[in-house]
Formats: C-alpha cells, sequence, structure tokens
C-alpha cells in the first residue's frame, strides 16, 4: 500500500495498492515499521519539485508523490550480499507498507539505495544505517530519534554555520517558526554553546509553549517585530518561509543583521512572492551540501563525535517539552497528514505512526 499526495494539492491524497513484483538480482525489500511525521515533511512536498523530494520515491501516476519520511524498517526479502533478511535500518522511507532498494557500498554500518533513479539525489537521503551497529542508537529514545535525528542535524548545521564559520558571529540568532521541532534543536545548540541569545519568534498560540522550553532567551510573536531588541550583532533563521515577516525582520535591525538564513517554510500556503531587501540578502541553507563541506574540512569522524554527542543530549532534553504521540493503521496516518499540513498538531506533540 502506498501513501500518495497530490503534488499540487497537500490535501488530495488517496492509498492505492501497487503490484509486487519478484525481487531481482543484488535488489532487498524492506518492510516500513515506524516512522515520524512533522511539519518538515510539509517542507518536502512543498518543496518537492524544486528540491527534487518527489525523486526518492516516484509513484506510477507523475501528478502524485511519495512523500519521505524518516523511520526504521527491516529487511524482509534480500538477493544481495550483506544485506541480511532481518536486518532493521534506520533512514528514508516512503509512506508505504514495503519498498523495493538496490543496496550499493555495503557495510556493516550500513548501505546506500543505488537504484538508477536516485543516482544524483543527496547522500544523506540515500543512506541506511543498520541499527545494531549505529553508536547513537538507544532503545529507549526510538520516537525521539524518528522525531528529532535528521531535524536535529540540520539545527546543529545551522548553529556551526552562524558561530564557526561566519565572517561577523552573532551575539543574538532570530528564530521564525520557533515551535517547530528544528526550531527548538538550533536553540538547544545555541543554548550549549553559550555567550549567544536565541530570541523566538512565534504565534500567540504558542507563547507559552515556547517560553515553557527554557531554551529561548526571550520570546515575541510575529507583529512585535517592530519593536523588538538584540545584543550585538544579530542572524535571522526563518523556518516560517512567509517575505513579509522576512522584510520585517532586516528592516527592524538593519546594519546590525549580519546573516539571513532561510530553511524551511512552515507557513507553506502563505504569499511566497519575494520582497525587495536591504542587505544582507537571504541564503537558503541546504544540510547535504553544508555538511559534506564540513566533512571536508573537520574530517568526518570528528564531525559525526560531535553531532552524536549533541543529538543525545537532545533526545534526553526533549522529554521536557515534547511527548511521542503513537497511532496506527491507514486511517491514523492519513488523519495525521492531514492534521500536519493543516497546522493542527500541538508543539507538544510528536507523531510517530506505523502500519
Amino acid at each position: 500500500m502506498d501513501y500518495l499526495i497530490r503534488r499540487n494539492d497537500l490535501r488530495d491524497c488517496q492509498w492505492t495498492e501497487g503490484a509486487v513484483a519478484e525481487l531481482g538480482e543484488g535488489m532487498a525489500r524492506l518492510r516500513v515499521e515506524a516512522f515520524a511525521l512533522t511539519a518538515n515533511n510539509v517542507t518536502y512536498a512543498s518543496f518537492g519539485e524544486a528540491m527534487k523530494y518527489w525523486d526518492f520515491f516516484p509513484a506510477a501516476d507523475p501528478a502524485y508523490g511519495r512523500v519521505p519520511v524518516w523511520g526504521f524498517a527491516t529487511v524482509i526479502e534480500s538477493t544481495t550480499p550483506g544485506v541480511e533478511l532481518g536486518a532493521r535500518v534506520y533512514g528514508y522511507l516512503p509512506i508505504s507498507d514495503t519498498f523495493d532498494v538496490k543496496p550499493a557500498r555495503v557495510g556493516k554500518e550500513s548501505f546506500m539505495d543505488g537504484a538508477e533513479h536516485r543516482k544524483g539525489l543527496a547522500p544523506i537521503y540515500n543512506t541506511y544505517i543498520v541499527t545494531a551497529a549505529d553508536p547513537t542508537y538507544d532503545a529507549a529514545f526510538e520516537a525521539q530519534q524518528m522525531l528529532f535525528r535528521p531535524l536535529f542535524t540540520t539545527g546543529w548545521m545551522i548553529d556551526d554555520c552562524l558561530m564557526e564559520t561566519g565572517d561577523a558571529v552573532p551575539e543574538t540568532v532570530v528564530i521564525s517558526s520557533a515551535s517547530s521541532k528544528t526550531a527548538l534543536a538550533l536553540a538547544h545548540c545555541l543554548k550549549l554553546r553559550g555567550g549567544v541569545d536565541a530570541v523566538a519568534l512565534t504565534s500567540p498560540g504558542n507563547v507559552d509553549f515556547v517560553k515553557s522550553t527554557g531554551l529561548y532567551a526571550r520570546t515575541q510573536t510575529y507583529d512585535q517585530v517592530d519593536t523588538m531588541h538584540a545584543r550585538g550583532l544579530t542572524a535571522f533563521v526563518d523556518f516560517l518561509g512567509r517575505p513579509a515577516l522576512t522584510a520585517d525582520v532586516h528592516n527592524a535591525f538593519r546594519d546590525r543583521l549580519v546573516r539571513s538564513l532561510v530553511i524551511g517554510v512552515t507557513d507553506w500556503e502563505g504569499n511566497r512572492a519575494p520582497i525587495q531587501l536591504p542587505d544582507p540578502q537571504p541564503e537558503f541553507f541546504f544540510v547535504p551540501t553544508y555538511a559534506a563541506e564540513r566533512a571536508k574540512v573537520l574530517g568526518p569522524d570528528v564531525l559525526n563525535q560531535k553531532l552524536g554527542s549533541a543529538l543525545m543530549s537532545f533526545y534526553r532534553a526533549s522529554d521536557a517539552f515534547i511527548t511521542p504521540q503513537h497511532d496506527s493503521g491507514m486511517e491514523a496516518i492519513d488523519a495525521a497528514w492531514h492534521d500536519t499540513v493543516n497546522g493542527k498538531v500541538s508543539p507538544k506533540t510528536g507523531l510517530v505512526l506505523a502500519f
């Protein structure tokens, strides 16, 4: 069973039963066990054409797509040496009960999907990590891994980009859509670092939640941007994707604004027509590109050690402000998608789904 989403209407969804072909040589079939659903997946769908997110798991009807999610799957058939039956992996999955991959670069720790349609796509999305050999896996934090691992990686990389690689190091970082899980990850990293204020921008209904996390120095609503104050040089990290807000922030801070990063689009239905802005011009932050460059500088082992240590600290900290909510079945998955698209999921909740 495949969950299909119309590419130009994210509320038009359907389940379809695909034909199950005999598994060819050098292939593996995986059963999806569980996955997380967050606003990040809506961003994948919103940018599906531009950033090729629809290309990972093509649908037979090109008007529809299978949005990627992060979670666990188990190998149920394999004709590839080294990819064993029963092996459990973590990685990029479709919302389908099963899917096929063509394992490449098979090792004890991981393998990649070398299918033709995934060549040229970011390797970070094509890698499946074997749970039994994953140094950051902890059974007690499985839900947190599904909910946060890719989002935390984004937050950590943003922190690293702003504080380690920029010409001017900000003393204040203003974060829109501050209740989103990636924004919380970034705020956590900034708090661990110390010496920098994370300032939350959020909607009135999320103010109490954002304050309760204890991750931000100050919390303000979107209509208060013109009265904002900041300590020293300032960076803006935009998860909302609302050009009018970006313009307000740029105009409020003017010469003190040293970086403006565009990450996501939680306001996916808003007017995204560009607005002329004072410098610095917004930069689109794409994690796979940045991570590859940092791995060259730091070395992959050092980068993974730094990231893994911070990741485990966030798993533990997240218990205080986000509760995983488990549900299963096709009706539950469909309802969860529509609730996420319509912004009806409480920021206190992390959706973890299974077939």
